[in-house]
């Protein structure tokens, strides 16, 4: 579809800026979609229109011309709409696979909706409220969790919207395709407050991310520095969010039950756990991924690990999703490509208990 095109058909129909690589390919699908209607409305329009005319009652007496179908143009009426709605649906279907695989290396960041706000965490870096930061050109996958109900992230610009479950993730992906500040809004009913539940996304040239995020880190570094007590006492750099998970994960006791180097206990070692192929009840399989990994945390019993018993406690209630978020970031760090016996790429496999 020519560019030309393409801009005049978006501002035809009142659409923001394409500010994602998705939403380039996305608006097509729409202009098809809307082209295809307005083409069928007119066909439909027109034939009524010289139906009305041809084949109106000219005298009180006048029958209705009976007009037999012909086998070709009954199959013509089916096979045409059906053949127009199956393309669509293969390419909406192929657009859906695409936004629901990240590419290796796709920069991760946490989002927790919360009554009535979005906490954004960048697993090496700063937290926000309501601000999200990333750089344009790079792929970013975001990782969202709900601490209350259910909300909805919708970023117009970007076309997309992900529904934020509590107790467990769901991701998306994006890529941004120019600077700008656009908004965060939530399209799921979840209160009183639910129309001022708001943030912003400010996409930035990679350079000024990149001083963004070392300003930050900095400033982090120094709350820190400010907070330590004593003369003598030196600061150290402000823990990554994996480190934050290793944290909670011995405050939890975590590690009583599991171990990171690959030896058998009570659990399954943590180590090479993350996106292995995990060995379920009944010959089933999972991938551990990030949200299997929360499902295990807050709800173990719903998937049973084959040669465990399911002695592994719910921590729904117990730990946060900013707790969650940390720990499973920590079990991430221990990714490794070799096959660590019990770490889900071979049996034995559990589920985790923290």
């Amino acid at each position: 579809m020519p560019s030309s095109l393409t801009e005049f058909l978006r501002n035809f129909l009142l659409l923001p800026p394409e500010g994602s690589t998705f939403s380039v390919s996305a608006d097509r699908l729409h202009f098809v979609v809307i082209l295809t209607t307005f083409a069928g409305s007119f066909g439909v329009f027109l034939t009524a229109a010289i139906f009305i005319i041809r084949y109106r009652q000219r005298d009180p007496d006048q029958t209705t011309v009976h007009v037999p179908p012909s086998r070709l143009l009954e199959a013509a009426y089916i096979v045409l709409p059906l053949t127009l709605f199956v393309i669509w649906f293969f390419i909406g279907f192929r657009q859906y696979v695409y936004t629901e695989t990240p590419p290796p290396g796709a920069m991760d960041v946490y989002v927790t909706a919360k009554q009535w706000m979005w906490k954004f965490t960048y697993p090496g870096g700063p937290n926000s409220i309501n601000t999200l930061r990333l750089p344009v050109g790079r792929p970013v996958r975001l990782l969202l969790t709900s601490r209350d109900v259910i909300h909805s992230l919708f970023v117009p610009e970007l076309r997309l919207k992900q529904d934020v479950l509590p107790g467990r993730y769901t991701q998306t992906w994006f890529t941004l395709r120019m600077p700008g500040r656009w908004r965060i809004l939530c399209t799921e009913y979840c209160g009183l407050l639910h129309s001022e539940m708001r943030g912003e996304l400010v996409a930035l040239d990679p350079a000024e991310y990149e001083a963004w995020l070392a300003n930050q880190r900095q400033d982090l570094n120094a709350q820190r520095d400010a907070s330590a007590s004593g003369p003598e006492q030196q600061a150290h750099p402000a823990p990554s969010l994996a480190e934050q998970g290793e944290r909670i994960a011995v405050a939890q006791g975590c590690l009583a039950c599991h171990s990171v180097d690959g030896s058998r206990h009570i659990g399954p070692t943590w180590l090479g756990l993350y996106m292995s192929r995990v060995p379920l009840e009944a010959g089933a399989f999972a991938i551990a991924d990030e949200a299997y990994l929360t499902e295990s945390i807050m709800e173990p019993d719903k998937k049973i690990v084959a040669h465990f018993q399911p002695l592994m406690p719910s921590y729904r209630g117990r730990i946060g999703a900013a707790e969650v978020a940390a720990i499973v970031e920590y079990i991430k760090s221990l990714r490794t490509d070799e096959v660590v016996p019990g770490s889900g790429q071979e049996p034995p496999h559990a589920p985790l208990t923290p």
